[in-house]
Order: structure tokens, then sequence, then C-alpha cells
């Protein structure tokens, strides 16, 4: 097995890669971002590159590369340069943070998303609602990872809660301080030349879980504030790092803030027991909020679907659409000053004597 197929390579990218081939440009996986520098994993091994200027300056920031992506480069003395993204499987991202409607990618060609609670203080089951849905959004492969379940009494009706959500997903428990609980779901959901990516807020225990997967300290592990009991940044950037078993993780920074977005040609799922019960709506189109004969707001009112889910389901319903309009707003935006910069070109060119 080449270097290039143990990082994932198939014949997705083979296939994408044919014309840059003849041109006797080469491929790689790119692993990490340090500022300008951006490493690479080729057939011969790591690999420190930049952007081609042409690529930098004709891309949106979404467009350029980031960790998991494959790309085409050019070796020029003991660096490369790379010229192109290949087109993606799939992508993680998010609403940028502060942002009004800015989409963040977060990594590329993920094959499954561990997305990961502490089950101490920092429980909070609609936040787990929020990540699946936009990992389910991104096309990615949910598992959810409780960690610490050696600091509760009740670690399975955490479990049984997060089940009841409804997205028929792994869900795990574990403690990052247990080889036992670790080997028990690693030897399942990690598989060889198979990328997965960590997410979760600060203090969650992602770098002390990755720490031990790799049998060795990548990242530090960071404390809980006993102030808040919000986790202290540890993990500062993204990075792919190969697992002794053959599979690679993409760990990711806390993410306090994490924004839903509007994915072009996504199946979007809002909740899928709010799917499940839309079927039987007197309307095909019904929004689930003020209609007559909704059997949602029906379910929400018996009990028989939890309120806390309609609640969530309402505001998550509410930030993508407004993320929708205001990401078509934007648009409309430029392309309205695109028109004035072209009739100050003509008028520049029509008054020239």
């Amino acid at each position: 097995m080449s270097t290039l197929q143990s990082y994932g390579w198939n014949h997705h990218f083979e296939q994408h890669f044919q014309s840059f081939q003849s041109q006797g440009f080469e491929a790689a996986r790119l692993a990490a971002i340090q500022g300008f520098k951006h490493v690479l994993i080729s057939d011969t091994g790591p690999l420190d590159a930049l952007l081609a200027g042409a690529l930098l300056n004709s891309r949106e920031p979404e467009a350029l590369p980031k960790v998991g992506d494959w790309v085409v480069f050019k070796r020029y003395d003991q660096e490369g340069i790379i010229i192109e993204v290949l087109p993606r499987i799939n992508e993680l991202s998010r609403k940028a943070p502060g942002s009004v409607s800015d989409r963040q990618v977060l990594a590329a060609n993920i094959d499954g998303a561990f997305i990961i609670q502490g089950l101490d203080r920092d429980f909070n089951l609609m936040r787990v609602q929020r990540y699946l849905q936009q990992v389910v959004q991104c096309g990615i492969p949910p598992i959810v990872v409780l960690n610490k379940a050696d600091l509760t009494d009740n670690a399975e009706a955490f479990r049984e809660a997060v089940e009841q959500l409804g997205y028929q997903c792994p869900v795990l428990l574990t403690s990052a301080l247990s080889n036992e609980w670790q080997e028990l779901w690693s030897r399942e959901h990690l598989l060889p030349q198979h990328t997965y990516v960590l997410m979760g807020s600060s203090g969650v225990g992602k770098s002390t879980l990755l720490n031990s997967l790799l049998g060795y300290r990548l990242q530090e592990e960071g404390a809980t504030s006993t102030a808040n009991n919000k986790g202290k940044h540890t993990t500062t950037s993204r990075n792919l790092v190969s697992l002794p078993n053959g599979s690679m993780i993409i760990d990711t920074p806390g993410m306090r803030e994490f924004g839903l977005t509007h994915e072009e040609g996504a199946s979007v799922t809002y909740h899928p027991l709010i799917d499940e019960l839309a079927t039987q709506c007197r309307f095909s189109d019904c929004t689930h909020q003020h209609e007559p004969g909704c059997a949602v707001i029906a379910a929400a009112g018996n009990g028989t679907l939890p309120g806390l889910v309609y609640r969530s389901y309402l505001k998550l319903l509410r930030e993508q659409h407004h993320f929708q309009a205001s990401a078509a707003d934007k648009k409309r935006h430029e392309r309205h000053c695109g028109k004035i910069s072209k009739q100050v070109v003509r008028h520049r060119k029509d008054t020239k004597y």
C-alpha cells in the first residue's frame, strides 16, 4: 500500500487527479496549516508547501485548502507550491463566529465525526443536537462520545437521552483515563484508512482522548476553570494525525460557538423525530409553527414529542433561515457592487480623451 492510500487516497481523487498527473504534478494530503506554511503528506513523506498566488487570489476563503484536503502541488527545491484543491467528498463547516452569514470550513473529506461531550456539568443535550444537526447536514456520519462517564453514577441515563433525539447514530460511553473503555469503542469505530474529526467545546476531554488513542502526548491537556467550569483552550489548530491502527483523526480547537449554516444541495433534516411526525401533517409544506392540522404541534402539546426537542427545533430552524436570508442579501449586495464597478470602468473608458 502506498503512503497516499494509507492516508485515504481513493478512486474519487485518482479520477480528478489524472489530468494533473500527465502534466508532471504530484498529489498530497494537507495535514496541518501553520500560518502561511501548509504541511503535506506526499508519497515520499511530509513536505512543507505554500499556496500559489493564483490559487490564493482566485478563491473564496472556504474554497482554499483545509486540513483533510487532497491537493495538487509542484516541487520547488525542498518545498512545494500548491496549485489546486481536488474536489471534496464532503466538508465540515459552521457559521463563522461573530459573522452574519459567512461560512467557515473546518475540515474536509471526513468519514465520521466524533461529537465529544463531557458527563460533568458541561453536558448539554441541546448542544449535542446542534452538533448533530450540522454534521448530518454536511453529509458526515456522526458518532456521539460521552466522555468522563466515570464521574457520574447515571451514565446510561445520559446515553438514553441522546438516543431519544432519534438520529440513529452510535452513542458511546467512555473515560479518557481508562484504556479498557477506550479500546472497547475504538476497535469498532476507528477503521484503517478512514478519517475522523473530534468535535466539542473546550474541557470535554478531546486532547486527553486523542493522546490516549495515540499512545503518546500530542496535545497538552488543559484543566477546567473553577470559576465558570468552562474548559480552557488547549488545542489551537487543526491537525491530521495517524493512529497506530491506520485510521486518522483531525483534532479541532474547542468551539463554544457552533452556528448552523444552510448547505447547498444538502438533504436538510431539521430533526428525525420532527420529520417522522411531519408525514401526518395536513399540509405538505407545513413549517410546524402555526398551521392547523400540524401533527408536530399536536405531539408537542400532548407530550408525545418532548417540549425541549420541539423548542430546540424551532430555534435551529430560525437560525438556519436567518443564515440563508443573510447569505442571499450578501450575494445581492456583491452583485450590485459588481454592477457599479463595471459602470464606473465603462464610464471612464467612454469619457477618456
